[in-house]
């Protein structure tokens, strides 16, 4: 499926929504392989869950958001919701690493695992705006409201 113009796109919005797919999938990867190990890390010891399986099934949804945002330019909108809700849900991992002090890619002191915490936003706003959810929200709020 050919990603056309969208209404209300812009082509560095496009360009931001391919480059965060390419992150996305890369990082998925990476979890799957070379970085398994240090993604563990990031997985809070007291969920209720495998660590390894965590690590696995993450890298397996940023693998298909990684996907979806390339490939999918119609269905832009959900994707970009989706992939918010996935930074949303690893956040507490990330601030597991922080308050309890776990390295992990290169994060050995508390000011540069501070400093990460402060990037999920940013990826967030990323996610939203490069697949102008963020826009169409903001649209359909204020038809809601006249």
């Amino acid at each position: 499926m050919r990603d056309r113009p969208v209404p209300g796109t812009s082509w560095p919005q496009r360009l931001a929504r391919w480059l965060l797919g390419l992150a996305l999938a890369g990082a998925g990867v990476s979890h799957l392989t070379v970085a398994r190990e240090e993604f563990l890390a990031q997985v809070p010891p007291w969920l209720p869950v495998d660590a390894d399986l965590v690590v696995v099934a993450s890298g397996v949804v940023e693998i298909a958001l990684g996907a979806a945002l390339v490939v999918l330019g119609r269905w832009r909108i959900p994707v970009g919701w989706a992939t918010a809700l996935f930074f949303l849900a690893i956040f507490p991992g990330n601030v597991a690493q922080f308050t309890e002090g776990r390295d992990g890619f290169g994060l050995d002191t508390d000011l540069a695992r501070g400093i990460r915490l402060l990037f999920q936003p940013l990826l967030v706003a990323w996610a939203l705006w490069s697949t102008g959810a963020w826009r169409a929200w903001r649209e359909a709020r204020a038809v809601r409201h006249r």
